[in-house]
């Protein structure tokens, strides 16, 4: 079984990176100058899932940035650990973005919308994994090889 996995500036810091070009990415892609413009009358849903996505996947790029802007100045020594608890936490995954509105976007917007839910479920993942001082429960094929070897000893 492995040890447990600890957070460490190293990945703070290329997740940061990672989150900077994405939120680069997410303004270049949702930038609506000339966008709406050229959308017709009829296109008002489409106009209107452009405008909650590209609002929600804003929102998302911005959770997760103010959660590593947080474990860097943890790092840096900038705030105590007690602080980083009580303020620092990812808030819930109350930005998810609507598969109905997704589906009017073009798929390059599918695609970016797609990369900031995956970069937010690993953030998620490790903000859970700190939260619970990253004791991590063995994965279901250690749990199997121990019970085995529990039995065979028996035997």
């Amino acid at each position: 079984m492995t040890g447990p996995t600890d957070i460490n500036p190293h990945i703070v810091e290329a997740l940061y990176n990672e989150a900077l070009t994405l939120a680069d990415d997410v303004r270049g892609s949702f930038d609506l100058s000339g966008r709406l413009e050229e959308a017709g009358q009829d296109e008002d849903i489409a106009r209107v899932a452009l405008s909650c996505e590209a609002l929600r996947t804003t929102t998302r790029m911005m959770h997760i940035i103010a959660w590593l802007l947080n474990q860097r100045a943890f790092f840096a020594g900038e705030i105590t650990q007690l602080q980083l608890r009580r303020h620092g936490r990812l808030p819930s995954r109350a930005s998810r973005s609507d598969p109905a509105q997704t589906a009017l976007l073009s798929p390059e917007l599918r695609g970016i919308v797609t990369t900031t839910e995956r970069l937010y479920a690993r953030i998620e993942r490790l903000d859970a994994a700190w939260q619970d001082n990253f004791r991590m429960q063995p994965c279901a094929v250690d749990r199997l090889r121990e019970r085995i070897g529990q039995r065979l000893k028996a035997i």
